[in-house]
Protein backbone atom coordinates (compact mmCIF):
# COMPACT_ATOMS: atom_id res chain seq x y z
CA UNK A 1 0.00 0.00 0.00
CA UNK A 2 2.83 2.56 0.59
CA UNK A 3 3.81 2.32 -2.65
CA UNK A 4 0.94 3.50 -4.09
CA UNK A 5 1.01 6.62 -2.06
CA UNK A 6 4.72 6.72 -2.89
CA UNK A 7 3.68 7.07 -6.36
CA UNK A 8 -0.04 8.27 -6.21
CA UNK A 9 0.63 11.80 -8.16
CA UNK A 10 1.53 9.52 -11.18
CA UNK A 11 -1.17 7.08 -10.62
CA UNK A 12 -3.96 9.43 -10.33
CA UNK A 13 -2.36 11.01 -14.06
CA UNK A 14 -2.06 7.30 -15.68
CA UNK A 15 -5.01 6.70 -14.78
CA UNK A 16 -7.30 9.79 -16.29
CA UNK A 17 -5.29 9.88 -19.45
CA UNK A 18 -6.11 6.22 -19.90
CA UNK A 19 -10.28 7.06 -19.28
CA UNK A 20 -10.02 9.91 -21.65
CA UNK A 21 -7.86 8.13 -24.16
CA UNK A 22 -10.14 5.10 -23.78
CA UNK A 23 -13.50 7.60 -24.37
CA UNK A 24 -12.02 9.50 -27.06
CA UNK A 25 -11.36 6.15 -28.85
CA UNK A 26 -14.93 4.97 -28.51
CA UNK A 27 -15.46 8.58 -29.70
CA UNK A 28 -13.35 8.85 -32.70
CA UNK A 29 -12.60 5.12 -33.59
CA UNK A 30 -15.56 3.24 -32.96
CA UNK A 31 -18.25 6.12 -33.36
CA UNK A 32 -19.96 5.89 -30.56
CA UNK A 33 -20.75 9.50 -29.96
CA UNK A 34 -20.90 10.73 -26.37
CA UNK A 35 -24.44 12.58 -24.61
CA UNK A 36 -23.76 15.67 -22.93
CA UNK A 37 -23.92 13.91 -19.82
CA UNK A 38 -20.87 12.17 -21.12
CA UNK A 39 -19.25 15.17 -21.80
CA UNK A 40 -19.85 16.89 -18.25
CA UNK A 41 -18.34 13.33 -16.82
CA UNK A 42 -14.91 13.78 -18.81
CA UNK A 43 -14.03 17.13 -17.73
CA UNK A 44 -12.85 15.93 -14.42
CA UNK A 45 -10.58 14.02 -15.82
CA UNK A 46 -9.76 16.96 -18.13
CA UNK A 47 -9.02 19.58 -15.09
CA UNK A 48 -7.40 16.51 -12.73
CA UNK A 49 -4.68 15.97 -16.18
CA UNK A 50 -4.04 19.77 -16.29
CA UNK A 51 -3.44 20.28 -13.02
CA UNK A 52 -0.99 17.65 -12.26
CA UNK A 53 0.62 18.84 -15.45
CA UNK A 54 0.66 22.26 -13.54
CA UNK A 55 2.29 20.14 -10.40
CA UNK A 56 4.90 18.61 -12.36
CA UNK A 57 5.91 21.92 -13.73
CA UNK A 58 5.98 23.69 -10.67
CA UNK A 59 7.71 21.67 -8.36
CA UNK A 60 7.00 23.66 -5.04
CA UNK A 61 3.11 22.97 -6.03
CA UNK A 62 1.42 22.22 -2.82
CA UNK A 63 0.78 18.57 -2.38
CA UNK A 64 -2.17 19.07 -0.30
CA UNK A 65 -3.62 21.61 -2.72
CA UNK A 66 -3.26 19.78 -5.61
CA UNK A 67 -4.96 16.49 -4.05
CA UNK A 68 -8.17 19.26 -2.80
CA UNK A 69 -8.42 19.83 -6.33
CA UNK A 70 -8.33 16.35 -7.66
CA UNK A 71 -11.00 15.53 -4.76
CA UNK A 72 -13.05 18.16 -5.98
CA UNK A 73 -12.39 17.23 -9.36
CA UNK A 74 -13.86 13.40 -8.64
CA UNK A 75 -16.69 14.58 -6.43
CA UNK A 76 -17.55 16.59 -9.68
CA UNK A 77 -17.60 13.53 -12.10
CA UNK A 78 -18.80 11.45 -9.43
CA UNK A 79 -21.47 13.58 -9.63
CA UNK A 80 -22.65 13.27 -13.24
CA UNK A 81 -21.40 9.84 -13.35
CA UNK A 82 -24.29 9.05 -10.65
CA UNK A 83 -27.19 10.90 -12.47
CA UNK A 84 -25.99 9.97 -15.83
CA UNK A 85 -26.78 6.29 -14.11
CA UNK A 86 -30.16 7.01 -12.82
CA UNK A 87 -30.84 8.65 -16.12
CA UNK A 88 -29.87 5.11 -17.82
CA UNK A 89 -31.94 3.73 -14.98
CA UNK A 90 -35.13 5.76 -16.01
CA UNK A 91 -34.86 6.35 -11.71
CA UNK A 92 -33.57 10.19 -12.43
CA UNK A 93 -34.27 12.60 -14.57
CA UNK A 94 -32.13 14.61 -16.73
CA UNK A 95 -31.41 17.73 -17.83
CA UNK A 96 -34.40 19.11 -20.79
CA UNK A 97 -31.72 18.91 -23.61
CA UNK A 98 -30.32 15.71 -22.17
CA UNK A 99 -33.30 13.19 -21.62
CA UNK A 100 -35.00 13.51 -25.29
CA UNK A 101 -38.37 14.80 -24.16
CA UNK A 102 -40.25 17.99 -25.39
CA UNK A 103 -42.29 20.28 -23.21
CA UNK A 104 -45.91 20.72 -24.42
CA UNK A 105 -46.48 23.95 -26.01
CA UNK A 106 -48.81 25.49 -28.30
CA UNK A 107 -46.84 27.75 -30.11
CA UNK A 108 -45.16 26.44 -32.64
CA UNK A 109 -41.74 28.83 -32.90
CA UNK A 110 -41.46 27.50 -28.73
CA UNK A 111 -41.93 23.81 -29.41
CA UNK A 112 -39.48 24.28 -33.21
CA UNK A 113 -36.87 26.56 -30.99
CA UNK A 114 -37.03 23.28 -28.46
CA UNK A 115 -36.49 20.46 -31.30
CA UNK A 116 -33.62 22.75 -32.72
CA UNK A 117 -31.67 22.74 -29.12
CA UNK A 118 -32.04 19.07 -28.58
CA UNK A 119 -29.08 17.25 -28.42
CA UNK A 120 -28.54 14.52 -30.92
CA UNK A 121 -27.63 11.40 -28.28
CA UNK A 122 -30.22 10.87 -25.91
CA UNK A 123 -28.52 10.36 -22.42
CA UNK A 124 -31.56 8.06 -21.46
CA UNK A 125 -29.95 5.28 -24.02
CA UNK A 126 -27.04 3.36 -23.44
CA UNK A 127 -24.87 3.21 -26.70
CA UNK A 128 -22.54 0.13 -25.02
CA UNK A 129 -22.07 -2.53 -22.67
CA UNK A 130 -19.45 -4.33 -20.99
CA UNK A 131 -20.37 -7.30 -18.42
CA UNK A 132 -23.42 -5.42 -18.48
CA UNK A 133 -22.47 -2.11 -17.22
CA UNK A 134 -22.83 1.29 -19.01
CA UNK A 135 -19.73 3.36 -19.50
CA UNK A 136 -21.65 5.48 -17.24
CA UNK A 137 -21.64 2.89 -14.56
CA UNK A 138 -17.84 2.11 -15.20
CA UNK A 139 -16.86 5.72 -14.98
CA UNK A 140 -18.84 6.37 -11.46
CA UNK A 141 -16.98 2.61 -9.93
CA UNK A 142 -13.79 4.13 -11.35
CA UNK A 143 -14.30 7.65 -10.01
CA UNK A 144 -15.78 6.23 -6.33
CA UNK A 145 -12.41 3.88 -6.18
CA UNK A 146 -10.03 7.14 -7.14
CA UNK A 147 -11.98 8.99 -4.26
CA UNK A 148 -11.63 6.74 -2.18
CA UNK A 149 -7.60 6.17 -2.62
CA UNK A 150 -7.41 10.26 -2.76
CA UNK A 151 -9.02 10.71 0.54
CA UNK A 152 -7.03 8.21 2.04
CA UNK A 153 -3.85 9.75 0.57
CA UNK A 154 -5.21 13.36 1.80
CA UNK A 155 -5.74 11.65 5.41
CA UNK A 156 -2.29 10.68 4.73
CA UNK A 157 -0.33 13.70 3.97
CA UNK A 158 -2.36 15.47 7.16
CA UNK A 159 -1.11 12.98 9.35
CA UNK A 160 2.09 12.56 8.00
CA UNK A 161 2.24 16.69 8.50
CA UNK A 162 0.90 16.60 12.18
CA UNK A 163 3.93 13.52 13.20
CA UNK A 164 6.36 16.17 11.98
CA UNK A 165 5.04 19.23 14.67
Amino acid sequence: MMYVFKFWKSIVFIICIIAITSALIAEFVFNILPCKMCLNQRYAYYFIIIIIIISYLYKNFSKKLLFFFVEISLLYGLFYSIWHVGIEQKILSGPASCSGQLNISNNTSDLKNQIIKQEIINCEEITWTIFNLSAATLNAILMLMLILFNTIYIFKLYNNEKEKI
